[in-house]
């Protein structure tokens, strides 16, 4: 019996390697000296704001990326700015809490070159309520609350480009249309691919309307629509190679498979923790946009702050 190869590693310098393994749990802040720290004053009545929108933004990331409640957040945050030799006051735990509940967060993106080709999905996010508390004391058959997270991302980017924030008894389909809203007309939208559950009228409805091309699963139980309009002859296109061709080797020619990207994206997410510490709605819709630190030399794009649907809801319903 011949003796088996021994395995052969394309790494060959093992000193750089190891090297760049440690690199990978270094840690590294950015900090801009001109960055607009205070507030410009306001022109209307009343007392002006102390600190920047990008202030708050820059504490309410930290606690997130590190977990800390807001108090430990501002000790962090002035242990920062020292060690930067940056003499700039410190919001308190009570100025961040006021303002995160209207702060509108902003998202970075880069743009690529061509049509933007959208992944969408929706993901859930546990937040504690009354039912915590009752499963700890009575028990698990309590059922746990959560909200749910919908996001639109660039597949050539790997960058978030929209997002929603709803309460749990809210679909994937009624939220596209918010999705797609918050993406500028420049560039042009190319495919927005999804899962089944997308597969409604309103949904193909507003893809053509942006000049889109939907790559959405036919459900099982499919059949044709009857109207005479584009977004019913794209859906039934979509249908009718399904069937001719196999919805298998659909998925593999229209390029479904890609979506896999966007449910790494929620595992990223889910990274910095999966449940959400604010109690009030606003907060936490705050709270889920802030584990997108802006980078330098980037556009930024201002997110919508929360929709209408998920105030006024009880965290106990």
């Amino acid at each position: 019996m011949s003796k088996p190869e021994a395995s052969r590693y394309r790494t060959t310098n093992w000193k750089s390697y190891n090297d760049a393994l440690k690199r990978r749990g270094s840690l590294l802040i950015w900090l801009d000296k001109d960055m607009a720290w205070l507030a410009d004053r306001a022109g209307h009545p009343g007392r002006p704001p102390v600190f920047s929108d990008a202030a708050i933004q820059f504490c309410l990331v930290v606690k997130v990326l590190f977990g800390l409640p807001l108090r430990q957040t501002t000790g962090m945050v002035a242990s920062m700015l020292e060690m930067a030799g940056i003499d700039w006051p410190v919001p308190d735990f009570s100025t961040l809490s006021r303002r995160q509940k209207t702060l509108a967060v902003q998202i970075p993106h880069r743009r690529a070159a061509g049509p933007l080709n959208l992944l969408v999905d929706s993901t859930g996010i546990k937040f504690l309520g009354d039912g915590e508390w009752l499963a700890r004391k009575h028990g698990t058959h309590r059922r746990r609350q959560y909200r749910k997270v919908h996001l639109a991302m660039d597949t050539a980017t790997g960058d978030i480009r929209a997002v929603e924030f709803t309460s749990s008894r809210e679909g994937d389909s009624p939220v596209l249309p918010d999705l797609l809203d918050q993406i500028p007309p420049d560039p042009p939208i190319g495919t927005v691919t999804g899962d089944g559950a997308f597969d409604t009228r309103r949904c193909h409805t507003v893809i053509v309307d942006r000049g889109g091309t939907a790559v959405i699963p036919i459900r099982k139980n499919g059949r044709l629509w009857k109207e005479d309009c584009p977004a019913a002859r794209a859906r039934n296109d979509i249908l009718r190679a399904s069937k001719r061709f196999g919805r298998a080797n659909w998925k593999h020619w229209s390029g479904y498979h890609t979506r896999s990207r966007i449910e790494a994206k929620m595992r990223c997410l889910k990274s910095f923790g999966e449940r959400i510490a604010s109690r009030d709605s606003d907060r936490q819709t705050a709270e889920v946009h802030s584990p997108h630190p802006h980078r330098p030399h980037e556009p930024l794009q201002r997110t919508r702050h929360c929709r209408d649907r998920t105030r006024g809801l009880s965290l106990t319903g």
